[in-house]
């Protein structure tokens, strides 16, 4: 829901409206409904509106509590905001609008910083205190929501994505050597606080930060999940785990049904979605608007798996919409999609998620997806290898099922003018798993992509391509409390049944067999794994752009060899590394970075 922008200022000068003003335009796809401004001197606001809660014009915002000197800017959903109006009723506070945005400031007054703690949902927030000049920036548990900073000496600017910073003007756009490491090492991901570019960072998830009128600040993490054993469930059976998940979900998606609007879901026949339409017809829902997407095939490989969804969707009473993406249409969503990405992100699921949800939006404006489930039940294949190594060799042998490729390999591939001396990569994940509160390989590995790759990879994706479109989506897998008990259940019986067996196991009698039993898939876009034609002469310009060619990240003869067999280099973990490379070079083209 919506997008924010502002700056503010450490050196005596007012802000700009117009430099706020262009940074919020920048996200007019996030926010259609509306738009608003707010400068007082130093500091100003911009957001973008896409009217989910308290659809009138008391929701607006930049929203202004002139009581309390409060200026609040807001992106997500607090999904307990009832409740929480209530108990700040109680304690002496008067409402004049019936949105969570009030419910944030509102919160803030009575418990200062704390006031995280009593949210449930995703968001990203700013707070400006009008007297003081102190503002307040936070994050979400599981960074469901982004926030994009790029901070100089005289002031820092703020976003809900990087190109609006870009828009603003004046950031350093030179690419952090480090990241590209990471990028090209770590399936693609970048760890908070770093981007691609050295002069733009983003708010790690579970992070409050205060920042003083002289640009002074200071972090404070207010969460972080366990992943040990619960000692005090030390007799709990399978049974009991499989119930507690069950119910857990349940909870999880009754939540995320809080709207003044209709809410779908995202249906891809998977049994993580199939479980979500499931509990919801199970709780009463009726006309439930589904939707799933399915491509032309190519090299060998389906690009559909309406099969399944359409299952569900009958055995449920769903209103089911199958989206049958016309080949037309892949090549232009393939630079749309490149667009909408606040960070370079290789996964053709981000295609596919952009197209679905061109359509979505235009039925509904919020829905529900099974995204967060693999990585918080240990659904991937690359955790079963973990499951008989001792906890002093995780980082090991994680890193050789998970990486792309290894530190050394990068020699060769990238030039070495952009090489750094150390494997950062290999450090960063040798200090993730030598933190304390994972027991197992299993679990620090479970810990270490649900905390950071899932933040960084499958969750930003699923925000960009949504919003691009308007459409606001909602993911009951990563409820924290959810995430929480998950992090307790001993690893066995989430690697069990080939993978997330404590929710196949759940699952039996709600979700239909056939679903549960079948071979894991993904959203297939077979076109960009096996690239030919049209496809590969897209990814050929890209990489022989005269931007590419001057940037001279790549080997020249690495690039040449891998054109004249597009499909024959494969990541660690299968993916296609010509696309890899080429999508860095989209990017960068598509936001002028030279």
């Amino acid at each position: 829901m919506c997008g924010l922008a502002g700056e503010l200022r450490f050196d005596g000068r007012s802000v700009d409206a117009g430099d706020i003003a262009r940074m919020s335009a920048c996200m007019v796809h996030r926010g259609p409904d509306g738009d608003g401004i707010w400068t007082h001197g130093p500091v100003g606001l911009g957001h973008r509106r896409l009217s989910i809660i308290d659809l009138s014009a008391a929701g607006s915002q930049p929203m202004i509590d002139a009581p309390l000197g409060l200026s609040v800017v807001f992106n997500g959903c607090i999904y307990n905001y009832e409740q929480l109006r209530t108990e700040l009723q109680a304690k002496g506070h008067t409402f004049f609008s019936h949105s969570d945005t009030e419910v944030i400031g509102k919160a803030y007054a009575e418990w200062g910083t704390d006031c995280v703690d009593h949210f449930i949902g995703m968001f990203a927030f700013v707070i400006v205190e009008q007297a003081s000049g102190r503002a307040i920036l936070g994050r979400d548990r599981l960074g469901i929501k982004p926030l994009y900073l790029d901070e100089t000496r005289d002031r820092l600017r703020f976003a809900s994505t990087l190109p609006a910073l870009l828009a603003g003007g004046g950031t350093d756009t030179s690419i952090d050597r480090e990241a590209l490491a990471h990028y090209m090492t770590f399936h693609s991901v970048v760890p908070a606080p770093r981007t691609i570019l050295n002069g733009v960072k983003k708010l790690p998830p579970a992070t409050v930060r205060m920042i003083e009128p002289d640009g002074s600040s200071r972090d404070h993490v207010y969460w972080v999940p366990e992943f040990t054993r619960d000692e005090s469930k030390s007799d709990w059976t399978s049974r009991d785990w499989e119930d507690a998940l069950l119910a857990s979900l349940r909870t999880a998606v009754e939540r995320r049904m809080v709207a003044d609007v209709p809410v779908g879901v995202l249906l891809s026949g998977g049994i993580d979605s199939s479980l979500v339409v499931a509990l919801l017809a199970e709780l009463g829902q009726t006309d439930l608007k589904t939707f799933s997407i399915g491509f032309d095939a190519a090299g060998g490989e389906s690009g559909d798996e309406f099969e399944y969804s359409t299952l569900v969707a009958e055995r449920f009473g769903a209103d089911h919409h199958r989206i049958k993406i016309d080949s037309s249409r892949l090549l232009p969503g393939i630079d749309g999609a490149v667009a909408a990405m606040s960070e370079p992100m290789v996964s053709h699921d981000a295609v596919a998620f952009y197209l679905l949800s061109e359509d979505v939006a235009k039925t509904v404006k919020v829905v529900q997806s099974g995204q967060g489930a693999d990585e918080v039940l240990g659904g991937y294949d690359w955790y079963p290898p973990l499951a008989d190594q001792p906890r002093a060799d995780a980082v090991e042998a994680y890193s050789r099922v998970f990486f792309d490729r290894r530190f050394s390999e990068l020699r060769g591939l990238v030039s070495a003018d952009w090489l750094i001396a150390d494997d950062a990569p290999s450090a960063f994940i040798r200090e993730q798993f030598g933190r304390p509160g994972a027991t197992t390989a299993v679990d620090a590995a479970l810990r270490n992509d649900t905390t950071i790759m899932l933040v960084d990879d499958p969750v930003k994706r699923v925000d960009n391509m949504t919003m691009a479109w308007g459409l606001e989506a909602r993911v009951p897998f990563l409820d924290h409390e959810l995430v929480e008990l998950a992090g307790r259940i001993p690893p066995e019986l989430k690697l069990s049944d080939g993978g997330k067996g404590v929710l196949k196991r759940a699952s039996r009698g709600i979700v239909p067999d056939e679903v549960i039993d079948r071979t894991k898939g993904y959203f297939p876009v077979p076109a960009i794994r096996q690239l030919e034609g049209p496809y590969l002469d897209r990814v050929t310009a890209a990489l022989t752009d005269p931007a590419a060619v001057a940037r001279g990240i790549f080997e020249p003869a690495a690039i040449e060899a891998m054109l004249a067999l597009p499909n024959e280099t494969r990541t660690n973990l299968g993916s296609n590394a010509l696309w890899q490379l080429a999508l860095l070079e989209m990017w960068l083209q598509a936001n002028d970075i030279r």
